[in-house]
């Protein structure tokens, strides 16, 4: 039960196309959310890899600063559906914000927050800091963490 957090570069092929069909999986067909996956920001960032039983069950997207925001963020936080509800989503996000804090040297973790997690991330200490906002068709939030 290995975690790991590689820049783009390091990645393996297949865990590239495990990262990108997870997405596809959630974010496309589950969520019926047509939208621009591969948007160009992938190669510039920091992607954390989790696997169980030989499936990647949870993966996240870490971009420094400057990339997607004007501060490091955290976002394409996915746990695959067949991994939900056992806490696993608390962990990858607890490895990725210190991944953020100690190897990036982040004083503050930015996100766009799909509205019905708010509470999710409000429990890692994250707060909300937008109004709600529609992108891509569902109800987000902007919120932040001080590292």
């Amino acid at each position: 039960m290995e975690w790991k957090i590689l820049p783009f570069e390091e990645l393996t092929l297949m865990e590239l196309h495990d990262i990108l069909k997870l997405r596809v999986d959630v974010f496309v067909v589950e969520q019926e959310c047509a939208y621009e996956e591969v948007d160009g920001n992938d190669p510039k960032c920091y992607h954390l890899v989790h696997y169980r039983n030989g499936k990647l069950a949870c993966t996240a997207r870490i971009a420094p600063a400057g990339v997607v925001y004007a501060e490091t963020s955290i976002g394409r936080v996915i746990t695959s559906a067949s991994e939900r509800k056992n806490g696993l989503g608390n962990t990858l996000m607890e490895h990725c914000i210190k991944f953020c804090a100690e190897k990036l040297g982040a004083e503050t973790i930015k996100i766009a927050a799909q509205l019905y997690l708010k509470n999710f991330y409000e429990n890692l200490g994250f707060e909300k800091i937008s109004d709600t906002y529609i992108w891509d068709g569902i109800d987000h939030i902007d919120m932040r963490l001080k590292c």
